[in-house]
């Protein structure tokens, strides 16, 4: 399947320790839904081996979630997560995902999430530069 200004997705399986009582996904296993994604995007991106050190010295803290559930995911539905930067800032990037039941495709939830380079040291966002910056921005979209 094909989403239109996305080109990377990941799948997997709803898992009984994510469901509640309702039979339905928990909410806050959403946001590690986002977090096995775009680990894969990463990955796939490739932009480990690309950048090496200076990819290793970028250091990104979730900043701000927005999540909007529009249709609750059940016990064995298979997830397609589709992942893109949607903007690369000066000191930060926003991520969005959409998470899709993989056979029907229909949307069940939309999350974008900004985050921030941070100076380790003070803990004080920093700016993205160089190498870093030219390559996210290529993934922009």
């Amino acid at each position: 399947m094909t989403r239109p200004g996305f080109h990377f997705s990941t799948r997997f399986k709803v898992r009984y320790a994510e469901i509640d009582g309702q039979k339905v996904v928990f909410n806050s296993r959403y946001l590690e839904y986002a977090d096995v994604a775009v680990t894969e995007y990463w990955d796939w991106t490739g932009i480990a081996a690309a950048l090496g050190k200076a990819w290793e010295e970028t250091e990104f803290h979730v900043r701000r979630t927005e999540v909007d559930y529009l249709k609750p995911f059940v016990l064995g539905d298979t997830i397609e997560a589709w992942v893109k930067i949607a903007k690369v800032g000066r000191t930060s990037v926003t991520q969005r995902f959409e998470l899709c039941h993989a056979e029907t495709g229909a949307l069940h939830t939309v999350i974008d999430m900004v985050i921030v380079n941070v100076h380790l040291p003070t803990g004080m966002p920093a700016e993205i530069g160089g190498e870093v910056r030219t390559f996210l921005e290529k993934l922009a979209g």
